[in-house]
């Protein structure tokens, strides 16, 4: 039969030479199975006659964000102390990618005599540059890895921290006065990294996708501290799908209370155990038979991670990233065909703008599948 693993169809049979996909899109597959104990909980009941109207808030600068899910977000945020929500203005979105391009609308100079530059450190998330050129735009254009970008003038870095594909903290690397900041942090989240710090920066995004696993809500969402620069934002996404669905964010203001209900009553809620100390406890676990399964056939590395203490854990934890970054030793130059030969499909560094020795490999599938592609790898041998 046909099953989709990572976002790209696969086919499974009951012998040696089912076809794995890993690492393609990351569908957070994983956490189907908490929810699932959760029950009830996160049910929502719209009626026919409910939410009908464009308006959420027209009291709000962003007046399609449903005053609940705004609610939601600065509590969640309050209760992990990942970011800075007093003073900013949330902007709600289809999903971060519609956000990320409503960033790069909102920050590209109107009279500037070409389009802006946008780049990002090398190894960048893989759709950063298609995403941009899509449209071809006259407002900014992909220019590649900030680290050799040298071209004088105005600019975009687009900041992602943890890292996709490589989990590390990053920071700006181009850092000169007429650069703007996205910081993209989808996966600054306690199950990933440790939360030593409210991030503080001028434009923050956010997505349930990777923070609860309900990517298929696609709801996302900007903390901007300039006003204007959040009216631009506000515009483009008007401009583009006048607002986002009521429903969906409804949807995920019930999911994100949960999360902070359960994370403030600490071990357990109501029977089930809290999201973040389940979401961690399986993340360890993955990581562990990872590296295990890494270490057994010594032709494969991962990056090492220093640990940190994470205040809202309250443990010192090395990250545990939502992608593992696997590179191919020895003489296999192109690790993405290498694993191909072994039916194990995964997205090679070509597409994150550097050697196709690396490959990224999604954390976040069901647990038979990514149990079926730990075994897999470590029989592996040359």
């Amino acid at each position: 039969m046909l099953v989709t693993c990572g976002s790209h169809v696969a086919l499974r049979t009951q012998h040696s030479d089912t076809l794995l996909a890993f690492g393609m899109r990351g569908d957070p597959t994983m956490y189907e199975h908490y929810w699932q104990q959760v029950g009830e909980k996160t049910t929502v009941v719209i009626r026919g006659w409910q939410h009908m109207s464009y308006f959420s808030d027209v009291s709000n600068i962003c007046w399609f964000l449903e005053p609940e899910l705004a609610e939601e977000i600065a509590r969640v945020h309050r209760v992990v102390g990942n970011a800075v929500t007093e003073g900013r203005h949330i902007i709600v979105g289809t999903g971060s990618s519609q956000l990320f391009l409503a960033a790069l609308f909102a920050l590209s100079p109107r009279d500037g005599p070409e389009p802006v530059s946008v780049v990002s450190q090398a190894p960048f998330y893989s759709s950063y540059p298609s995403m941009t050129d899509c449209l071809k735009s006259g407002l900014y254009k992909w220019a590649g890895d900030a680290q050799s970008y040298s071209k004088e003038g105005p600019y975009i870095e687009l900041v992602t921290s943890p890292n996709n594909p490589d989990g590390n903290v990053r920071r700006s690397v181009v850092n000169r006065s007429e650069g703007t900041l996205v910081h993209d942090l989808a996966y600054y989240w306690p199950q990933y990294t440790p939360i030593s710090s409210p991030a503080d920066h001028e434009l923050m995004l956010f997505t349930v996708s990777k923070s609860t696993g309900h990517a298929g809500m696609r709801i996302g969402w900007a903390l901007v501290k300039d006003q204007e620069v959040a009216r631009r934002m506000i515009k483009f996404i008007e401009l583009n799908t006048i607002g986002v669905s009521k429903d969906s964010q409804l949807r995920a203001a019930k999911v994100l209370k949960a999360v902070s209900d359960s994370s403030e009553h600490g071990g357990t809620w109501e029977g089930v155990e809290s999201f973040f100390k389940f979401s961690y406890r399986v993340m360890a676990e993955r990581w562990k038979l990872l590296r295990e399964a890494v270490n057994s056939s010594r032709i494969f590395s991962l990056p090492e991670f220093p640990p940190a203490h994470c205040n809202f854990l309250n443990r010192v934890f090395e990250p545990q990233p939502a992608f593992a970054w696997l590179k191919c030793e020895r003489d296999i130059d192109d690790c993405e065909s290498f694993l191909r030969g072994h039916k194990i499909l995964a997205r090679g560094g070509k597409h994150f703008g550097v050697s196709p020795k690396y490959v990224r490999v999604s954390m976040l599938d069901r647990d038979n599948n990514f149990n079926l592609f730990v075994k897999r790898l470590s029989t592996i041998h040359l």
